[in-house]
């Protein structure tokens, strides 16, 4: 047997870029530039001996090689999350590591609340893994995270949730727009308009589509982006108006866009903080779960 089979870190941006199913997206979630996740991912093909992945196109695939090397790095790195967690507990809450799945939306306002609890545990260490709402959904399935955040929470008898902050969706449109300018806006004007949304299954999508099929709406949708920034700025270059959480715009900036009054267009649901009820919580899990249940 080989003595050296790569890093845990080369085997987490394995995961990453199988998860993601890009390069691109992967160095996002795991904060590394795409040079530092490509030079890693062939180090480790390099030491492994085998084809990980190939390109089709402009897609990246996994050998079967490469699936099974990802299904044990899978447990490999939860094994090894779990042995962190472990130590933490006999460490106590004043040192220790909490690692959080959110859905993209709720990097707008976590780090905040995060912030709040740092103050008095200076010595946590916070790991943010970043993702749409399908693939937060893998992760709590997978149970590699200690909290989730989302909007819409899976329907799944073994997730506890905990609610946090209201969300409210509001409309935005470019500042040269006519409809930034007016103080109301009908519900019937604004869905004539050419509109931005989420991609389906989205959290953000699941709220809009929700309030137009009890209201019998039907909006005209004339594009389907992944981000919020990229609705920003597509909202921005005059190609259509957007609905995105307020979240967005208070803690993400407004630059360049102005949210604009519909009336009736009244869509909100709540965040919630999410665990898995057969983890065991390690002190700076229980802590952090008591400060967002006070908050």
């Amino acid at each position: 047997m080989d003595k050296y089979l790569g890093t845990l870190r080369q085997f987490e941006i394995l995961v990453a870029v199988f998860d993601e199913g890009s390069v691109t997206r992967a160095s996002e979630r795991l904060f590394l530039t795409q040079p530092s996740v490509t030079m890693q991912l062939n180090k480790l093909q390099e030491t492994l001996g085998i084809d990980l992945t190939y390109q089709q196109g402009r897609q990246i695939k996994f050998t079967e090689g490469g699936k099974m090397v990802v299904e044990h790095a899978r447990r490999l790195l939860t094994d090894y999350y779990d042995l962190g967690r472990r130590v933490t507990q006999l460490k106590g809450i004043e040192q220790g590591a909490l690692s959080l799945g959110l859905v993209t939306t709720a990097k707008y306002f976590i780090p905040y609340m995060v912030g709040e609890f740092s103050e008095t545990h200076p010595s946590i260490e916070f790991q943010f893994n970043l993702g749409n709402r399908q693939q937060i959904i893998a992760r709590a399935a997978a149970d590699m995270d200690d909290f989730y955040v989302f909007s819409h929470p899976p329907k799944d008898s073994e997730l506890a949730t905990v609610p946090m902050l209201n969300n409210r969706l509001v409309a935005i449109a470019p500042l040269n727009h006519p409809f930034a300018k007016r103080q109301h806006l009908s519900l019937e004007e604004f869905c004539k308009e050419p509109l931005l949304m989420r991609e389906a299954g989205s959290g953000t999508r699941l709220s809009i589509e929700q309030f137009c099929a009890e209201r019998g709406i039907e909006l005209n949708v004339r594009m389907t982006i992944e981000s919020n920034e990229a609705i920003k700025h597509t909202v921005m270059s005059g190609l259509g108006l957007g609905i995105v959480s307020e979240h967005v715009l208070s803690h993400g900036g407004s630059e360049g866009v102005a949210q604009i009054n519909v009336v009736g267009l009244d869509i909100s649901s709540r965040w919630y903080l999410v665990y898995r009820q057969s983890r065991p919580l390690s002190p700076v899990a229980r802590a952090f779960l008591v400060s967002v249940q006070a908050g």
